[in-house]
């Protein structure tokens, strides 16, 4: 995928995510079963790299579920941050932090510095990066933040499996992008909770998370199926090296 194509795809991902992170958020509950299902692999006191945090909801979980943990949640929309840190501002049992990082450019995870992560969480988030190569260069960063014997959680939307998401495809006219221009699995997804809004979500299905798994040096652990009004709309996968 070519760079102009690519900018236009996180820029339309990131107008979208700030003109809606409200509603958003007040979509996202820590009672998420795709939520909840990652917490066995979590483990107690760790050090958690929360990648897209959003809400912060996995902040609020950890907090009742993971006493003594440490806790980082990155997002590239401000306006999802500043929720974030409003949402959490009584956690009383982790330590806490967020921070705008756009994990779009190129080494974001200096921001990390020397502090090795035992789990690097990952949700709904790869599935909005356009292009197999940024995905796995993403991923790769994560790798390279973890301590030994760290995993790597990730999940992404099965949407074409869904007939509620399937009638939210809409055509790439709408945001003026020749469909040429872009890979195989990438859609157009509309948005109707607050307004109107559009998003770029490319289909990262297990075949994908192998061929990045594979593009990073990592096995793939486990994956399952949770999540969503159908029970089952995310794959999570559990990756190590």
């Amino acid at each position: 995928m070519d760079p102009e194509t690519i900018e236009r795809l996180l820029a339309l991902n990131r107008a979208f995510y700030a003109a809606f992170a409200r509603s958003f958020a007040d979509s996202r509950s820590v009672a998420d079963p795709a939520l909840t299902a990652i917490l066995p692999y979590i483990p107690s006191r760790a050090r958690v790299l929360d990648v897209g945090c959003g809400n912060g909801r996995l902040a609020l979980l950890l907090d009742r579920e993971r006493p003594g943990a440490t806790y980082i949640g990155i997002d590239a929309v401000p306006e999802l941050v500043e929720g974030a840190r409003t949402q959490t501002a009584a956690v009383q049992n982790i330590a806490l932090q967020f921070h705008v990082v756009d994990i779009a450019q190129p080494h974001w995870s200096l921001f990390i510095g020397s502090l090795s992560i035992d789990t690097v969480v990952c949700l709904a988030v790869l599935h909005h990066l356009p292009g197999f190569d940024l995905r796995a260069r993403v991923l790769r960063e994560m790798v390279g933040l973890l301590a030994s014997g760290g995993r790597v959680i990730l999940s992404t939307w099965q949407f074409l499996d869904s007939p509620r998401l399937r009638c939210k495809i809409v055509d790439w006219s709408e945001v003026g992008i020749a469909s040429e221009a872009l890979e195989p699995g990438d859609y157009l997804l509309d948005w109707r909770r607050g307004g109107r809004g559009l998003r770029y979500v490319h289909l990262v299905d297990e075949a994908e998370v192998e061929r990045l798994a594979a593009a990073s040096r990592l096995r793939v652990c486990e994956t399952f199926r949770a999540g969503g009004r159908e029970g089952n709309l995310s794959l999570v996968a559990v990756l190590g090296r």
